[in-house]
């Protein structure tokens, strides 16, 4: 079974707020998150540590793309 996290939770690991979370949903960022209700909103584990791992780079010149994977421009 997937461990979910909540909306604070996960703002706390990124170290974001949870309003900047929000937007990042709306603007459908490559976080994935699970809508349990209407206003239910969880984090998988996973798919939290797929997106902090996507973001891994050896270099301040190294630019994300958007989709995790990093660009050289």
């Amino acid at each position: 079974m997937a461990t979910l996290l909540t909306q604070r939770e996960v703002a706390s690991v990124l170290r974001l707020s949870e309003r900047t979370l929000e937007r990042m949903r709306v603007r459908g960022s490559s976080l994935r998150f699970v809508r349990l209700h209407n206003r239910s909103i969880r984090y998988r584990q996973q798919d939290l540590d797929t997106y902090i791992n996507a973001r891994v780079v050896a270099s301040t010149s190294e630019k994300g793309n958007g989709n995790g994977h990093p660009t050289n421009n």
